[in-house]
């Protein structure tokens, strides 16, 4: 499995709770309406919770503040995400998520990366 990472940072002028809504609510189906043409395998949000709850954690580690969410994509195979970029229904359902996507998601802020999962223990 290939896993893209986005740990996601809201622009400045939404509360956290309106980040969320509108991540859960409005661009997640847009993911789901769009993950065939992109060859998604699962989509997952993890949505930060007050950071008052992980501050004693952060300190203990002098770690940086929270995201205000993770999105996690699966992906079969490197070939599959290589495919893509030929793909003209790819190239647009990925503009249409990056359109979206500015609408909420302070981009420069919202680091992503492309790793290869590796399961220690669990399903």
């Amino acid at each position: 499995m290939i896993k893209l990472t986005f740990a996601l940072v809201r622009l400045p002028h939404l509360t956290r709770e309106q980040f969320q809504d509108y991540w859960l609510n409005t661009h997640g189906p847009l993911v789901a309406s769009v993950k065939d043409a992109l060859r998604i395998r699962r989509y997952v949000q993890l949505h930060s919770m007050d950071e008052t709850l992980s501050a004693g954690i952060r300190a203990s580690r002098n770690a940086p503040p929270q995201f205000d969410g993770v999105a996690q994509l699966w992906y079969d195979s490197l070939e599959d995400l290589a495919a893509l970029a030929g793909d003209p229904a790819a190239r647009e359902a990925g503009r249409l998520l990056l359109e979206d996507e500015k609408t909420f998601i302070d981009l420069p802020k919202s680091p992503l990366w492309w790793g290869e999962e590796k399961v220690i223990f669990g399903v």
